[in-house]
Formats: C-alpha cells, sequence, structure tokens
C-alpha cells in the first residue's frame, strides 16, 4: 500500500526537478563551484610558489650566515657528507655547484641549502613547519568561505527565480485548459515586460483568435444546416410521391442520406453550443442497449452481465450506442459484438481498428481515418462524444490486443448525469 504513494511522489517530484527553475539554479551551483574550484586552484598555486621561492632565498641566507659566523668565530662550516644530503639536491651541486630543495616528508618539511667550495660540501637545512600551517590554513579558509558562498547564491537564486517560475507555470496551465477545450481560459495581464509577459500575451490572443474561428465555424455549420432543413423536407415530402421503381428508391436513399447529414450538423452545431441538457431519468441499461442495437436493423451480439439501472437521458444514451453500433457496420467488420456489464457498455468489431490518429486525438468531424477503415461523412462518433459529455460518461477508444478490432468502451458515471450542459465535441 505505500509503494503507491512513494511511486506517486517520485513522479510529482521528477518533472519539478526536471522544471527551468531548477535548471537555472543548477547551473548558477555549478558555476559558483567552478569559479571557487578555479580561483582556489589558482592561488594555491600563486602561494605555493611563492613560499617556495622566499623558501629558497631563506635557505640560501641561512647558509651564508651560518658560513659567515662560522669564519669570524674560526670555526668550521656546517660540513654534510653526500650521504646526508637528498639525491636530487647532490645533482644540483654536481651540476651548478649549489642548489636549493624543499622535502615536504615526515618529521617537518624542510628547506635545504647547499655549496661545494674547495672539495667540502656545505649544507643547512630550514624548518618550514610554520609556512606549511600558514598554507594549510589559507585552503580551508578558501574552502570554507566558497561553501558559505555557495550556500548563500543557490538559495538566493532559487528565490529570485520562483517568481519567473510561477508566472510560466500559470501560463502552461492556461495553454493547457485552452488545449483540453476550455476556450474561456485567459492568462491574464501581467507585471513586466519580460519574455514571460510577451508568451503570455500571444497565448491569450492566440486562444482569442481561435475562439472566433471556431465561433464561426459553428455559427456557420448551424446557418448551413437550418438553410438546407426547409428545402430538405420539401425534397423528401416530393420524394414520397414519385411512383414506385428502382429509380424512385435510389433517390429516396439518397434523400434518406442527406437527412441525416442535416440532422447531423445541427445536433453538432447544438453540442458545439452548449445548448444541450440532460434530462435524466431511471433507465434499464441492457433493455435499453437490446432496443437501440434492434432500431438500426444492423446484426449485433449483445450479451449481459450484471446490467445496473442508471440514472440518465435515455434518449441520449440511445443515440450513442446506435452510432457506435453503426459506426462498427460501416468502417469495420462483423462480427460486431455489444457487451452491457453493470454501468459500461462495450461495443467491438472485428476489423482494422481505429487509426493511430484518432486514438491519439478523439475523433473528428469529417474524417474516418484510414482507407481501410471506409469513407463517410465521420460524424458519427463525433456525436456520441459530445453526448457522452452531456450526460457525464467517459467514452474511450482503443484497438483491441490479439485479433485485432475496433472498441469502443461507454462509462457511465456512479452518481447520475453531470450538472449543466457537458462538453462538446472537438
Amino acid at each position: 500500500m505505500s509503494g503507491a504513494p512513494r511511486s506517486a511522489a517520485r513522479r510529482s517530484t521528477a518533472p519539478r526537478l526536471r522544471s527551468l527553475r531548477w535548471k537555472i539554479v543548477l547551473l548558477v551551483a555549478l558555476a559558483c563551484s567552478s569559479m571557487a574550484l578555479t580561483v582556489g586552484l589558482l592561488v594555491h598555486e600563486s602561494v605555493l610558489r611563492r613560499s617556495l621561492n622566499e623558501g629558497a632565498s631563506k635557505a640560501r641566507v641561512s647558509l651564508a650566515r651560518a658560513e659567515d659566523e662560522a669564519a669570524a668565530a674560526g670555526t668550521e662550516a656546517p660540513l654534510r657528507t653526500p650521504g646526508e644530503l637528498p639525491d636530487e639536491l647532490l645533482r644540483q651541486v654536481e651540476r651548478y655547484g649549489e642548489g636549493t630543495l624543499y622535502e615536504n616528508e615526515p618529521p617537518a618539511p624542510v628547506f635545504w641549502a647547499a655549496r661545494r667550495e674547495g672539495g667540502r660540501l656545505y649544507a643547512v637545512e630550514l624548518d618550514m613547519t610554520a609556512d606549511l600551517l600558514t598554507r594549510q590554513a589559507l585552503d580551508r579558509h578558501m574552502w570554507k568561505y566558497s561553501l558559505l558562498t555557495l550556500g548563500v547564491v543557490v538559495p538566493a537564486t532559487a528565490l529570485a527565480t520562483e517568481l519567473p517560475a510561477r508566472r510560466l507555470r500559470r501560463v502552461a496551465r492556461t495553454a493547457r485548459r485552452i488545449t483540453a477545450g476550455d476556450l474561456d481560459a485567459r492568462t491574464g495581464p501581467m507585471r513586466g515586460g519580460d519574455e514571460v509577459t510577451g508568451i503570455s500575451a500571444v497565448v491569450d490572443s492566440m486562444a482569442d483568435s481561435l475562439q472566433r474561428r471556431i465561433d464561426t465555424e459553428q455559427r456557420f455549420t448551424a446557418d448551413v444546416a437550418h438553410e438546407l432543413r426547409t428545402p430538405l423536407m420539401g425534397l423528401v415530402t416530393s420524394a414520397g410521391l414519385l411512383p414506385e421503381g428502382e429509380a424512385t428508391d435510389l433517390v429516396r436513399d439518397r434523400v434518406r442520406v442527406l437527412r441525416d447529414l442535416v440532422e447531423d450538423l445541427l445536433e453538432i452545431s447544438r453540442l458545439d453550443a452548449g445548448a444541450e441538457r440532460a434530462q435524466p431519468g431511471p433507465v434499464a441499461l441492457a433493455g435499453l442497449v437490446r432496443d437501440a442495437v434492434a432500431r438500426t436493423g444492423l446484426a449485433a451480439h449483445v450479451t449481459e452481465r450484471d446490467p445496473a439501472v442508471v440514472e440518465t437521458d435515455p434518449r441520449r444514451l440511445d443515440r450513442i450506442v446506435s452510432n457506435l453500433v453503426v459506426n462498427a457496420h460501416r468502417h469495420g467488420a462483423g462480427p460486431v459484438e455489444v457487451e452491457v456489464s453493470g454501468r459500461t457498455v462495450t461495443v467491438r468489431d472485428h476489423g482494422p481498428g481505429f487509426p493511430a490518429d484518432l486514438l491519439a486525438d478523439g475523433p473528428r468531424r469529417f474524417r474516418t481515418g484510414t482507407a481501410e477503415r471506409g469513407r463517410g461523412h465521420g460524424l458519427g462518433l463525433t456525436i456520441a462524444s459530445g453526448q457522452a459529455g452531456v450526460i457525464g460518461a467517459v467514452l474511450d477508444f482503443a484497438n483491441a490486443p490479439g485479433d485485432g478490432g475496433a472498441v469502443a468502451t461507454l462509462r457511465l458515471p456512479p452518481d447520475g448525469p453531470a450538472p449543466g450542459d457537458g462538453p462538446g465535441p472537438d
């Protein structure tokens, strides 16, 4: 039980860590760390070189002073045997007659100075412990204050980027609402004249333009359907007065198809305008589905499994089921199977399945997808989706695994239809 919440928490945390805000914070932290490391190395090397130069000078001065003091006192200068001196120092003396060498070996760091004179080898060693401790203290202070600076800069950067990130999230939420169909969503005015303000204005302008275009399309669809309806009714009446015959049957069939198309256009215009309202009532789901399938006049095998009595709009539910069955026959292949399980209705055919763009984006008007699923005006699934939204149901489209086939699943809400008008089709 605890694994699921932890997994959900990890999923919700990952996008935040990949956000632009935290990328900026990480970039600033890397820049500060790189600068601190670079400056620290440069200072460390500079101080070390200066310390070695000063140590060599002090060692030479110490050797000269020891020789002068020995001469003044009439004693022997600090003689050394080759075995007492480091090999590197001996090589310098052999080559140049004198040399200096820094040794950082236990028990303490020393600086050697040696010189050969009159066949004798003189040398002194200078204790460099104080110099080493000074350099180590400097390194510690540099690391400490670099970490302190990083600890101040990173939180300050996180705080400074919170406001732009919040404004970007606001724009993103508006864009997602527009994508989901809420064309009234707007980001609203923002302070400042930066790029985020520009993006916000462009998103709002895009939404305004999109809404104007969709309103124009809806008005055009409704006007065309209404203008066609009156002459079409006359055409239907006239077709009924024609004498019986093969040509008359063909004319009547085409008139019926044209009438259905106009009625579909009118229905879509009402769905787009949000004028549809559900009129719920108690419905025996299995009986309604059987009647809807029978009214289509198409073959479909209906099975039941614990069917429920639902509170919904029977006319709209009948419309959804009949459209799904007609679509399965028109664009799929038999046998067509309809299953009623609880509050769920599933319609499946055994054709090539739904096209990928329909599965990704949902049904689109005047499109039927791939050529193998047939041709048509492509309004059936769009109307079914719109009516499902009106009654508060969820209509999903998928392809069956294994032998394939299109699967449309209608899930009715547990507490009856949603109040108000549902979302219209895309």
